[in-house]
Order: structure tokens, then C-alpha cells, then sequence
């Protein structure tokens, strides 16, 4: 399944410069569901105080396009208005261990002073960080305790984490990476709205909507 689960990711990507150019003209429409977006069903609790609206990111550190899209989010998530939340969640395709490597980092409180680091690895060294070796070589260069992590990396806190993400993923019907879960009501991607920019540009559309109490 998850094998499937990859092919469907990297191949859906491939389109995305396509129908962001076969959107171009029309880029001032409102999205529209079944194409920009689909509705959570059912509808999913989120985990954020009353008057809060939850954004998720879906991804997996050693998917390309998720480490592409990074920069953008990283951007988007400066100028977050003060009732949204962002939060992510490390779906559990490909090699386990980068979701426990994930799950770590949230929990020693370091992950997101080192995400950028960590796509930097996969994708730019070429260093897989398939063995908690690997992982405790590059994490030391940047002031991680190599016995620490271990300690953490082999938790049962950790192991809960990582269950629950699965969970998480399975309830909102994630197939492909990245994807952004909306107010536990929407899931929008890349690959449905035909870039980066403008998957977020939909995301921005959803929020705004849900605060406008839509239906």
C-alpha cells in the first residue's frame, strides 16, 4: 500500500506545471471543489482551542516535492493572522524511520530549527538518514546530544507520536504528499491546484471561508 501510495505521489506531481499553466488565464476564479480542493468526510476534530482554525501539512521528509515546496511554507507561515494554526504531520509512507526522526525532533523540541536541515540532507547531500547513525552524524553538527536523541528516538512517546500521525492520515483519506488538511473539513495539494503558490493561495481561500462560518 504504501509502495502504491509513493507511485501515486510523484506521479500526480509530475502534471503540476502543466495545470498551473492551464490555469494561468482563469487564476483570479475561486477554487472549486472536486478540482482545487475536496471535502473531509466525514469532517474531522482538530486540535486547536474554540475560535482557532487548523491548517495541517501532510508530508514525509524524503518526498521532493514536500522538500520544494518547503521554502514557500516557510514564507506562507510568517504572516499566519492569529486564528490560524499550523501544525504538521509526518505521514508514514516510505521508511518508517523518517517519521520516527520526525517525531524525535517535535518531542527534544527542536524540529522546526532543524526541518530545513533535514530536507537538506535527503535532498541536497544525497544523505538518507535511513540508519539513526546517519541521523545522530548530521544532527551533531548542529548541537543535537547524539545519546539524547537516542533516548527520545526510542521512546514510547515517540512511538505514540508516530501512531497517531498514521491515524491522523488515514482519517483525512491522504493518498499523496504534501497535502493541507483545512479546519478538519477540507484537503487541498500541489497536485490538485497546480502549484505550490497556488495550493497555498487555496488554503488561504478555505480559511477564509471557514471563518466566514460557510457550509
Amino acid at each position: 500500500m504504501i509502495r502504491a501510495r509513493r507511485h501515486w505521489m510523484l506521479a500526480g506531481a509530475a502534471g503540476t506545471a502543466a495545470l498551473a499553466a492551464a490555469r494561468l488565464a482563469g487564476a483570479q476564479e475561486a477554487p472549486r471543489e472536486g478540482r482545487d480542493y475536496r471535502r473531509v468526510v466525514p469532517a474531522q476534530p482538530t486540535d486547536v482551542p474554540a475560535g482557532k482554525i487548523e491548517v495541517i501539512e501532510f508530508f514525509w521528509y524524503g518526498c521532493p516535492h514536500c522538500n520544494a515546496l518547503e521554502p514557500f511554507l516557510q514564507e506562507w507561515a510568517k504572516k499566519l493572522p492569529p486564528d490560524v494554526v499550523l501544525r504538521r504531520v509526518h505521514v508514514p509512507f516510505g521508511d518508517r524511520r523518517h517519521q520516527q526522526l520526525y517525531y524525535t525532533l517535535v518531542a527534544m523540541g527542536r524540529a522546526e530549527a532543524l526541518n530545513d536541515k533535514v530536507f537538506h540532507a535527503i535532498h541536497v547531500d544525497n544523505d538518507r538518514l535511513d540508519t539513526p547513525e546517519k541521523m545522530t552524524a548530521m544532527l551533531s553538527r548542529h548541537g543535537v546530544d547524539a545519546k539524547q536523541f537516542m533516548d527520545v528516538y526510542n521512546s514510547f512517546a515517540v512511538r505514540t507520536a508516530m501512531r497517531r500521525a498514521a491515524q491522523v492520515s488515514e482519517a483525512y483519506g491522504i493518498e499523496g504528499v504534501p497535502s493541507f488538511g483545512v479546519a478538519g473539513k477540507y484537503i487541498t495539494a500541489p497536485s490538485m491546484a497546480g502549484s505550490n503558490q497556488a495550493a497555498l493561495r487555496v488554503v488561504d481561500w478555505l480559511v477564509a471561508r471557514e471563518r466566514q462560518g460557510a457550509k
